[in-house]
């Protein structure tokens, strides 16, 4: 590592608006690279105007043998920025039309395209929004940057290297007198290509435009230097994002240990004073009859001797949820309408749908726990907000008053106990899961007061590692 990495990485620890934002910080690079800014310019190199005449009567030459045509030039001229104000000496201004040949592929039909590579079908197949699949033949040959034209990612930039098949929604981009790759790589990322495609249900770029987006040329050798430096601070942020995806792995991996720590009466001491779990459990229900205290096989491990082992069920019990007829759902609040919550609503993309109240059989209270039953949501645990929940999820129902604190039971199913018993349910996950598949689940009771102990060491714990996700996800 050089000075001036050591300091790129005191600037990443140092500046808090910089620590994690890997994304902002890889677009100022390429930000300061097209204005001439990333590298320091060379007075002995040739200058671009030469070089742009050289690729001008090149493309010239190759026109008149019939080897390309002319790059087609749309009606409406593109958005002109103002390099010429700012660019460097030795730089000069022009479109990717006159630097570049841009060719859009041919058509294949899907039933040619395989999802994986096959000795009957070695090459890469390039759409509209990158790799489609592998196909049997190729149309190109040789390395070029791919522009995909179709698609709501429309303007992604990819690099086809060897033998591939470009359909008519990737664009390749032939350069010539040795223009660099990665220098042109970049700079068509830079360029945002998106920002010109039609406003439709399904987006496109037209060549004719882009190929009057204009832009600025570096001379040949400092386009070699360029790329060289983009790639090392590249680089650079690469071992910062797998750091940051490295420490998520970790304090995942942490928190588990934590839950598993908790279940097992490791997580606080155990406080002699405290009454025990079944005198507690005798005192609440005189009839209970306990469980063996840890000792016998049957149960999942040893547990503290103030704690008690309980059939899940016989302390808990879960009630799936309802929802009527969409065709009563209204997506604005009415008078005698409830909100009907869905798992969706707890995630980052709410989607409010609201019910007559006399349909809403299965309601929750804002703070009761919900287990996710069915799909790729199976073993999320959520606090339910006041409304009505739908089948997607179950509610958990306490038998008796001041046995179980409500946030302990609330770990308890984020723990490996619960979370590893879904996965022995022998049902599809789509098929969810009912009350009877916990009768030999069991739940580990501690003194109600540890368990208020436990819950309290658990989110001082957790809302440092909470604060440390957050500043990862800037």
């Amino acid at each position: 590592m050089n000075s001036n990495d050591a300091v790129f990485f005191d600037c990443i620890i140092t500046n808090k608006n910089t620590t994690m934002d890997t994304k902002a910080l890889r677009q100022k690079i390429l930000d300061l690279a097209i204005h001439g800014k990333l590298v320091p310019q060379d007075p002995n190199d040739e200058p671009a105007s030469v070089l742009l005449e050289r690729i001008k009567a090149e493309k010239e030459r190759l026109i008149k043998e019939g080897k390309i045509k002319r790059s087609k030039k749309s009606a409406k001229t593109s958005d002109t920025p103002h390099y010429e104000n700012v660019l460097p000496k030795g730089w000069c201004l022009s479109t990717l039309g006159e630097v570049f040949t841009l060719q859009a592929g041919k058509n294949i039909t899907a039933k040619d395209i395989k999802d994986a590579v096959t000795e009957s079908h070695p090459y890469k197949c390039y759409g509209g929004n990158g790799v489609r699949g592998f196909v049997a033949l190729y149309n190109r040959e040789g390395d070029f940057p791919i522009i995909g034209r179709q698609g709501a990612l429309c303007g992604n930039i990819n690099i086809a290297k060897g033998k591939f098949y470009a359909t008519e929604h990737a664009v390749v981009v032939e350069s010539y007198c040795d223009v660099d790759l990665m220098w042109a790589y970049y700079i068509l990322i830079t360029l945002n290509l998106n920002q010109y495609a039609t406003a439709t249900a399904q987006p496109g770029l037209s060549v004719a435009v882009i190929n009057d987006v204009c832009i600025p040329i570096p001379p040949r050798k400092e386009q070699e230097r360029i790329s060289k430096e983009i790639e090392h601070w590249f680089a650079l942020i690469d071992q910062i994002e797998q750091g940051k995806s490295d420490l998520q792995t970790i304090i995942k991996q942490t928190k588990n240990k934590i839950l598993d720590f908790a279940i097992h009466g490791k997580l606080v001491p155990q406080d002699p004073n405290d009454e025990p779990a079944i005198e507690l459990l005798k005192r609440i229900n005189p009839d209970f009859t306990p469980c063996d205290n840890g000792h016998s096989e049957k149960f999942p491990y040893e547990i503290p001797e103030s704690w008690v082992w309980c059939s899940h069920n016989s302390i808990l019990d879960i009630s799936g949820g309802a929802q009527p007829s969409k065709n009563y759902f209204e997506n604005k609040p009415k008078p005698n309408y409830i909100r009907l919550y869905q798992i969706r609503d707890y995630g980052e993309s709410p989607v409010p749908v609201y019910i007559p109240i006399n349909l809403a059989s299965k309601q929750a209270k804002k703070g009761d726990i919900l287990l996710a039953r069915y799909g790729g949501s199976l073993g999320k645990v959520f606090h339910a907000e006041q409304g009505a929940y739908n089948v997607a999820m179950a509610k958990v129902i306490f038998k008796f008053e001041n046995l179980i604190y409500k946030e302990f039971a609330y770990y308890y199913y984020l723990s490996d106990l619960y979370q590893g018993k879904l996965k022995e349910i022998s049902r599809t996950a789509q098929a969810g899961f009912n009350s009877t598949d916990f009768n030999d689940m069991y739940f580990p009771l501690p003194p109600l007061a540890e368990q208020q102990r436990i819950v309290q060491k658990i989110e001082e714990l957790f809302s440092v590692f909470n604060n440390i996700q957050k500043a990862l996800e800037v």
